[in-house]
């Protein structure tokens, strides 16, 4: 949290000096060129497949909906919480991702479908509050947050969720191109940083499996 707010001040210090320099005040930038703080938080990593079940058991009503849609859909918090009825098209949802502008088609999951099924229709959102606007942030975080508590799960957080799914998809066996089609993602690198120990761990059980049948297998 301190690194945060130090590289926000330094950031704010340069534009702040880069004014300055427009009228005429000072002749350089004196921030310019001061490092920002790297951060210690760890990576987040993708839910582990024990606790998406015991989660899915323990949660219902929103807190296992939002679970859903995120897992299912592969989006951005931002985004599930904007998803509408009228977006839902032939088994799946249309999305406009807030942060790439980016249209995607992304088929359900058979999990998100059938919580669908059961969810009453009560406003334009899927995640609607009683004023017919899409549920806040925080109100979606915190009913999450309330089943991470109870079954142990908070260092998985609602965004890990994304993470969950390049993770699942990769552990498949799928192509970068697949994967990107769900998650919306605008380059590689972010598909490798998602999926990469997921394609790791099920590249070497073809590995082992090969090791242990005396035999090896040509990666394809």
């Amino acid at each position: 949290m301190m690194h945060g707010w130090a590289n926000y001040l330094v950031q704010v210090i340069r534009v702040l000096f880069e004014h300055a320099i427009d009228l005429g005040w000072i002749e350089r930038n004196p921030a310019k060129g001061v490092s920002l703080l790297k951060s210690k938080t760890p990576p987040r990593k993708p839910w582990p497949v024990d606790l998406i079940e015991t989660y899915r058991q323990k949660a219902d009503g929103r807190a296992l909906l939002i679970f859903e849609l995120c897992l299912g859909t592969g989006q951005r918090i931002g985004d599930v919480r904007k998803m509408r009825w009228s977006d839902i098209e032939e088994g799946g949802i249309n999305v406009r991702q807030g942060k790439t502008g980016k249209d995607l088609w992304i088929p359900f999951t058979s999990q998100l479908a059938a919580v669908l099924d059961q969810t009453p229709r009560t406003g334009l959102f899927i995640l609607s509050q009683p004023d017919s606007q899409p549920v806040s942030y925080r109100a979606a975080a915190f009913a999450v947050m309330k089943v991470r508590k109870e079954i142990g799960a908070e260092e998985y957080d609602i965004h890990a969720l994304r993470h969950t799914t390049a993770s699942e998809l990769a552990a498949l066996g799928l192509s970068d191109d697949l994967i990107m089609a769900v998650t919306g993602h605008t380059s590689r690198a972010s598909v490798v940083r998602y999926a990469g120990a997921a394609r790791q761990k099920a590249r070497a059980q073809v590995a082992q499996d090969a090791r242990r049948g005396g035999g090896t297998k040509r990666e394809t």
